[in-house]
């Protein structure tokens, strides 16, 4: 089985014309162009869900630029990651971005540098954010839970006449709770 090219093109608004991106596309005999009419800061982008369950190890994806893949700069380093993991070739045209290049060897190699560089700074913060609201007297942690509302909970659960909803209601507890208790 061949590889195959896809192409990925995306604008922002549905009065925006993708002409251009896909016109650009074309010339690198894509197999296939996924278009997508919705702003790059929204997460649920379907047909760039739709593109990653149809990729296969060797297969190439094109975009006009980055600005046209990645939400923000996590978002194409993660996008980029993905791809790399999958064995699956990035073309960029704008960036001059090719991943079976050796230039773009390097690139992926700096772009998952910065990738775990974003991931140690927020492990870092996380832990100076934890040291400092202890050194105000704050603990972290689930909030205790009263053991009378728990006892109460499952003995109501117990005699089958209140649903879990009345039980949560009259208890104070959450749902979660009830269920972890329970098992």
């Amino acid at each position: 089985m061949s590889n195959y090219t896809y192409g990925y093109a995306r604008v922002s608004t549905q009065q925006q014309d993708l002409s251009r991106q896909v016109d650009l596309l074309e010339t690198y005999n894509c197999n296939e162009i996924l278009t997508e009419k919705m702003t790059g800061t929204k997460s649920n982008r379907p047909e760039l869900e739709r593109l990653k369950d149809k990729l296969r190890p060797g297969d190439i994806v094109v975009v006009e630029s980055f600005s046209r893949l990645g939400r923000s700069t996590k978002d194409l380093i993660d996008l980029v990651n993905y791809f790399e993991v999958h064995d699956v070739k990035l073309i960029s045209d704008k960036e001059n971005f090719d991943t079976s290049t050796p230039q773009g060897r390097l690139m992926m190699t700096v772009f998952q540098a910065f990738s775990q560089f974003e991931r140690d700074l927020i492990v870092e913060r996380t832990k100076e954010g934890l040291k400092s609201a202890r050194a105000r007297g704050r603990k972290g942690g689930r909030p205790k839970v009263n053991q009378k509302n728990i006892s109460r909970a499952i003995n109501l659960y117990h005699t089958e006449e209140y649903s879990v909803n009345d039980i949560v209601e009259m208890t104070g507890i959450s749902k979660a709770t009830l269920y972890r208790y329970l098992n």
